[in-house]
């Protein structure tokens, strides 16, 4: 690994999504955004539903859409791991769109239960993951 990059593994509950070498990471935390590049301090963050995005050492932005979860940073190695994470490259945006619609429309009539709320920000942020990666938005 070469020095100013950084492992990265993005795990979730039904496994390892995708990992490799990276320049930098960037995700949102309960504290807002974080940066991440390479011997960046030791630090655990709560992430809350977003589009993750990993720079890789080739050149490749990675989006990866998490529904919340934890970021760990510790030896040159950076872990996100969330209940719900899959590559922007898999989402279509126009589905997206309208999963995020159905659930906010759940929401807005109510629906206020758990389960709800988690289809919610999993529709929102596999959007905002689809559009990120759709756009080339940094």
């Amino acid at each position: 690994m070469a020095d100013d990059s950084l492992w990265v593994e993005v795990v979730s509950a039904d496994g390892r999504v995708w990992e490799g070498e990276a320049l930098s990471v960037v995700a949102r935390t309960t504290e807002g955004d974080i940066g991440i590049l390479s011997r960046h301090e030791p630090i655990l963050g709560v992430l809350v539903p977003c589009a993750a995005e990993v720079l890789t050492t080739g050149g490749e932005r990675k989006i990866v859409a998490v529904d919340g979860g934890f970021l760990s940073v510790n030896d040159n190695k950076v872990s996100i791991l969330s209940q719900y994470a899959t590559l922007a490259e898999t989402i279509s945006l126009h589905e997206a769109e309208l999963e995020m619609a159905s659930a906010a429309k759940a929401l807005e009539a109510g629906n206020v239960d758990e389960e709800t709320k988690r289809h919610y920000n999993r529709a929102a942020a596999q959007f905002k993951a689809a559009q990120k990666a759709s756009s080339g938005l940094r």
